[in-house]
This record gives structure tokens, C-alpha cells and sequence, in this order.
């Protein structure tokens, strides 16, 4: 196949993908208030079964490792029988939830499936009294799914994004998203950068425009206009030679940055973690221009068919042994800083996670689906001139598969 042959196809796939995207992300547009599914107000025993989805490392039944295992007593204690779906990619969960015709319990839902999913009402609002532990879960985490007073999920892992780069390579520490967006300082480390592969990385590139491009006027990167969206798709555009990778898989970021093939790249705390652990001259930096973060919820499905084993299955994984075990697996932090506490997570991993830190918690810039429906009255209707998660997603591929 040619190169004009393989452009095209990779153009008519790419649109077909945003062409699925915009139908997940249609409930956005409803008119419809959201909330006609019903809160559950009293639990009865449960039913025997419980069904998931999930993306991939955010189960374990000791299948892979016997020491790591938060389903199999699960199931010993309450008697549900635990099943679940990993699926492919933000994309395809979305999907999942949205199909009618299934009836999954819940879902681990990252921030790119949440909005969604509460805007086309396939997820039941949750009461949070009937979950055992809800409030010992950090406040800032608890209150980004609430819509009014409707909550749409139970914290489970959250993560923020960071700077890392190699001090051998790297002679003046980066404090800005600059090192990574900038022209100039891009070229100097080109072909040594590395980017993670998701449309959300746009809003990175949004705090890069909020603080050199002002006339822009960029508040919410996860909320941009038209004009906005297409300035942060030129600067990745333009970043994009100087790319190595752009990584889907959290391993791939260890690999290059431990073989040398990295010198400066935007991470999670894990990476940080897992190479300064190795030994590897690797240092992370909170961006000074804003720093973003993102949550993994258990949302209750709308059409759920074991309702009463989902809310054991919300206060089991709120539990903080439970949150100490998925932490340690996934490379995350735990939801509930009591996983902190006595013998269960090592300090060093508490402190690199900043869990429990409050103050470093507020300034996070958590991660929410892009819509068309943006600005302060947003809960109420707001404007409807921003850009949603379908147009997020045909920016970046346009601006990263050249």
C-alpha cells in the first residue's frame, strides 16, 4: 500500500472512530434532566452475581500474581459471584454501558466514560449512605461526580499528571509544560520526548497556551472553544517530530526513560516510582502552570441487574485494605488515604502518590469529558460553544499521526 493509499485509510478509519465517538457522546446533548433513574434507598440481600466492566489491571482474582487477589474473598464473604468484561479502550466501555440490551452492575469508569454515561442516564445515581465507608474517601475526589445533589460515583484510584526527565540529560530542571510544548526547548531533546497517547493530553497542552498565549482566553483546559481547541492541536502538531512516543501502556514510559531512549516526557507518579526505585537518575516535577489529574469511579449502571451485590462490591473497594492491595498492582493512588495508615502502603509510596495531601489535591485540575456545554453555568445549561470529547479526539489524531 502507498503512502497516499495508507493516509487515506488511516483518515477514513480515524473518522469512523469519531463517528462512533459522537453517538457515545450524544447524551451530552439531551435535553432531558438527567437523574429520571432512580437512587437506590434500601439494600436487601444479595443476588448471587455480580457483573463489571473494566479496563485492563483494575481487577485481580490471583489469576496473575496468587498474592494479589481483592475479588476471590469478595465473593467468599458475600456470596456473589464476580464476572467481568475488560474492555479495549475508553471507547469501547462507553459502548458497553450504553448498549441496552445488557445489564452490567458497574463499571470503573475513567473520566472520558463518566460524562457520558450520566448525561445518556446509563448510570444510576448512587446514595451514598447505603455505602459503608463512602466518607472516609478524600472529599475533592467525592465531589467531582456530583451533579447537584445526585452522586454518580464511588472514588476508586486517582493519578496526576507530571513532568519527568533524565538529570543526565537534562541540565536545567524543567518546571513548565514548556519543556515539553515549547519549540525551541522541544528541539533541544528532540526525538527523546515521550507524550501519553489520549486525546486529554490536549488540555496539557491548553496550560501551555493559557500562560504564553493569554489572548486565548483559556480557563478549563477540559472546556475549549473552536479557536482553543485548534491553537493546543497546532502545538502538538508541531511538537510531533520531536516525539519518540506516545505511549498507551505505562510499562512503555518505564522502558524508555530506563534504557535511555527518554530525556524528558509527561508521566504519572508510578513511572516516577518504579525508576527512582531502579536507582535511575529520573526526577518529577509538579508543571508550576497547572497540574492535571484524572479518577477512576464505580459507577452503578442504569439497567443493573444485582443491584444489592453492586453496593457491597462500592463498600468492599472503598475498604482500605482493598484500596492498599489495587494501589500497589496498578501503579495508582488509593481513593481512601486510610490505605495509608499503619502497615499497609510503604511511606515512600504514599509520599511519591500524595496521598493524603490535601493541599496538593486542590490544585489538581481533574480531568472531566470534554463537552459542547461549557462555562460557569454549565449545571444549568451553560454555553453551548466549546468542543466535545468526538472533536477532542479527531484533533489529536490529526495532530499526532502525521
Amino acid at each position: 500500500m502507498g503512502l497516499k493509499a495508507k493516509a487515506s485509510a488511516s483518515v477514513l478509519a480515524v473518522t469512523a472512530m469519531v463517528a462512533a465517538l459522537a453517538v457515545a457522546c450524544s447524551g451530552g446533548e439531551a435535553e432531558e434532566p438527567v437523574g429520571a433513574v432512580k437512587a437506590a434507598s434500601t439494600l436487601g440481600p444479595g443476588e448471587g452475581s455480580l457483573t463489571l466492566v473494566t479496563l485492563p489491571g483494575y481487577m485481580e482474582n490471583g489469576g496473575n500474581d496468587p498474592r494479589v487477589d481483592w475479588v476471590t474473598p469478595f465473593e467468599e464473604r458475600t456470596g456473589c459471584k464476580v464476572s467481568w468484561k475488560v474492555a479495549r479502550d475508553s471507547q469501547e466501555m462507553t459502548g458497553l454501558m450504553q448498549n441496552r440490551s445488557r445489564r452490567y452492575d458497574g463499571v470503573a469508569a475513567p473520566p472520558e466514560v463518566t460524562g457520558p454515561l450520566i448525561a445518556g442516564e446509563h448510570a444510576a445515581p448512587v446514595n451514598p449512605n447505603l455505602v459503608d465507608g463512602y466518607k472516609r474517601l478524600e472529599p475533592r475526589l467525592r465531589n467531582l461526580l456530583k451533579k447537584g445533589d445526585k452522586v454518580y460515583g464511588v472514588p476508586y484510584v486517582w493519578g496526576s499528571n507530571l513532568l519527568m526527565y533524565d538529570s543526565r540529560a537534562v541540565q536545567s530542571a524543567p518546571s513548565t509544560w514548556a519543556a515539553l510544548f515549547d519549540p525551541d526547548q522541544a528541539e533541544k531533546h528532540s526525538g527523546r520526548l515521550i507524550m501519553r497517547d489520549s486525546p486529554l493530553v490536549i488540555a496539557e497542552a491548553a496550560l501551555y497556551l493559557r500562560s504564553t498565549q493569554r489572548k486565548l482566553k483559556i480557563n478549563d483546559p477540559y472546556s475549549l472553544t473552536r479557536k482553543q481547541l485548534d491553537a493546543a492541536a497546532k502545538v502538538l502538531a508541531e511538537q510531533r517530530p520531536h516525539v519518540k512516543t506516545y505511549w498507551e501502556q505505562p510499562a512503555d514510559a518505564v522502558s524508555a526513560f530506563a534504557g535511555g531512549e527518554a530525556a524528558v516526557g509527561q508521566v504519572w507518579p508510578y513511572q516516577v516510582d518504579v525508576l527512582t526505585r531502579a536507582g535511575k537518575p529520573v526526577q518529577g516535577v509538579v508543571p508550576s502552570g497547572g497540574v492535571t489529574g484524572w479518577m477512576t469511579s464505580w459507577m452503578v449502571g442504569a439497567r443493573a441487574e444485582h443491584p444489592n451485590c453492586m453496593y457491597q462490591w462500592l463498600q468492599w473497594t472503598a475498604s482500605p485494605d482493598v484500596q492498599q492491595q489495587v494501589a500497589e498492582w496498578s501503579g495508582v493512588a488509593p481513593a481512601n488515604p486510610q490505605a495509608c495508615t499503619g502497615d499497609r502502603l510503604r511511606a515512600t509510596f504514599c509520599d511519591t502518590y500524595r496521598v493524603g495531601d490535601r493541599d496538593y489535591l486542590e490544585k489538581v485540575i481533574f480531568a472531566h469529558t470534554p463537552s459542547k456545554v461549557c462555562g460557569s453555568g454549565e449545571r444549568e445549561g451553560g454555553r453551548r460553544d466549546c468542543t466535545d470529547y468526538a472533536e477532542w479526539t479527531l484533533a489529536w489524531h490529526e495532530a499526532t499521526r502525521q
